[in-house]
C-alpha cells in the first residue's frame, strides 16, 4: 500500500510440496525453528502431516492438529499457520480477525499460498492488515538456492506471508 515501509523479502530453498498438501517437510521445519521457542503453541492449519511432524522433530511441546476440523481451541498461540485459499465459506477478514484474537504478543501467523498469481498476496495482505494485523515478512520459497555471484532463476512454488500484532493492533507496520 502506498506510503507503508517495505517488508524483508527472505529466500529459502526448500522442495515444493506434493499435490494436496500444504508445505514440505523442510518447510515445515523452517517456520517451527524460525518463528517459535519450545513448549510455544502452534495452531495448524495446513493440509498434511509436515508442519505437525516439524513440531515433533524441533521438540515444541504442544500443537493443535487438523485445527481446521477441530476448532482453534481456547489457547493463544504463538505461531498459526494456514494454506491458502480458505475454506470456501471462510471470509479473508474473518479468518484473519480470528487469527489475531488467538495470537500471543509477538506471536505470528504464516498464510502460504501458490506462487504465481501476482496479485493475490496483495489481496492477503490487505485482508490481515484490515484486521488488524502487521506485514512482517515476506518468504519466497524456491527449489534451487540463489547462486552467490551468478544471475539466477529461482524456480518459486511458495509464498509465505508472516503477520504479527502490532503494539497498538491498528495494522500499520
Amino acid at each position: 500500500m502506498p506510503g507503508d515501509p517495505p517488508v524483508p523479502i527472505t529466500v529459502w530453498p526448500v522442495p515444493a510440496p506434493q499435490p494436496g498438501e500444504t508445505m514440505s517437510t523442510a518447510m515445515g521445519l523452517r517456520l517451527v525453528y524460525n518463528l517459535t521457542h519450545p513448549s510455544d503453541l502452534i495452531i495448524d492449519l495446513t493440509e498434511g502431516p509436515q508442519l505437525a511432524g516439524a513440531i515433533l522433530v524441533a521438540h515444541r511441546y504442544r500443537h493443535l492438529q487438523a485445527a481446521r476440523a477441530m476448532g482453534w481451541g481456547s489457547e493463544a498461540a504463538m505461531l498459526i499457520v494456514t494454506g491458502w485459499p480458505l475454506a470456501p465459506d471462510a471470509g479473508a477478514l474473518e479468518f484473519f480477525a480470528r487469527g489475531r484474537a488467538k495470537l500471543l504478543p509477538g506471536g505470528c501467523l504464516a498464510v502460504l499460498l501458490a506462487h504465481g498469481d501476482p496479485i493475490l498476496p496483495v489481496d492477503v495482505v490487505i485482508a490481515g492488515k484490515q484486521a488488524g494485523l502487521s506485514y512482517l515478512q515476506h518468504i519466497v520459497a524456491a527449489d534451487q538456492p540463489p547462486t552467490r555471484g551468478q544471475r539466477t532463476q529461482l524456480d518459486i512454488h511458495t509464498d509465505v506471508l508472516v503477520f504479527t500484532q502490532t503494539a497498538g493492533g491498528d495494522g500499520d507496520a
